[in-house]
């Protein structure tokens, strides 16, 4: 049975939003060690941690478009990545103008 060819745009149901002091923020380099570097919307460079739920589930490179959250003692320059945005939700939030600081490279 051939696998069905799916529309990346009939995949969006619900695209994640920002809240409170999450922002949003274009991979820039893999640090290792379930780090990376993270270029976000607010203009900090910041160093993310990549959480064990996500670091099994996802593969995470230079010029995605991540959702990360600072932390409450280095908010500047630390930060955890909480979702990982599709090509199509990307697409859907430049076109939306969510996005105007940060270029993404998918």
């Amino acid at each position: 049975m051939p696998k069905k060819n799916k529309n990346e745009e009939e995949e969006i149901i619900r695209v994640k939003m920002p809240k409170n002091d999450e922002t949003i923020g274009v991979v820039t380099a893999m640090l290792g060690g379930g780090r990376l570097e993270v270029k976000c919307e607010d203009g900090f460079t910041r160093i993310c941690r990549i959480p064990g739920k996500i670091k099994r589930r996802l593969w995470i490179k230079p010029g995605y478009l991540v959702l990360v959250k600072p932390w409450s003692v280095q908010k500047e320059e630390r930060a955890d990545v909480i979702w990982l945005y599709s090509k199509a939700q990307s697409s859907w939030l430049k076109r939306k103008g969510f996005i105007k600081n940060i270029s993404p490279e998918l």
